[in-house]
């Protein structure tokens, strides 16, 4: 699989996991997500090794970033999705997963999902729409697992 790398405006679109900033991925996640307060690094850690991460970078500062957790064959799930606050309303989250998604072996999964509190008009321009059959989706729910 050959990694994203694509200019975008002033940044740098990729998927080179080597470039990517990993402390700087946990500070935002720990510190500024509503999904992930205080999650520790070591999580964080294995959850980018083992899926596949798209970020933005400017220079070398990473300034969002996305993962999608799959099999690579069949389901993905995205995941922590995120740009910076002073980098929004640049196009640049839309251009990150739009460049995912339009990845040839992300095109055959069956399904991709998502949950997400905003961003609900991005994603639809995206393609995600509402579960077709909410009835059949199951989820066990530990939100205050980072909590000490």
């Amino acid at each position: 699989m050959t990694p994203i790398c694509i200019q975008f405006k002033d940044y740098t679109i990729t998927s080179d996991k080597s470039v990517m900033d990993i402390s700087q991925i946990h500070h935002w996640l720990s510190h500024k997500s509503y999904w992930a307060q205080n999650i520790p690094f070591e999580t964080v850690k294995q959850a980018f090794d083992h899926s596949f991460c798209i970020g933005a970078m400017q220079h070398t500062q990473q300034i969002a970033f996305a993962r999608l957790v799959t099999d690579y064959a069949t389901f993905g799930y995205l995941a922590d999705v995120y740009v910076l606050e002073s980098h929004q309303g640049k196009g640049i989250g839309k251009m990150m997963l739009s460049q995912m998604l339009n990845q040839l072996w992300v095109k055959g999964l069956r399904r991709i999902m998502l949950a997400t509190l905003d961003a609900h008009d991005l994603y639809k321009t995206l393609g995600f729409l509402h579960t077709a059959f909410p009835e059949r989706f199951m989820e066990i729910n530990r939100s205050n697992v980072y909590d000490s």
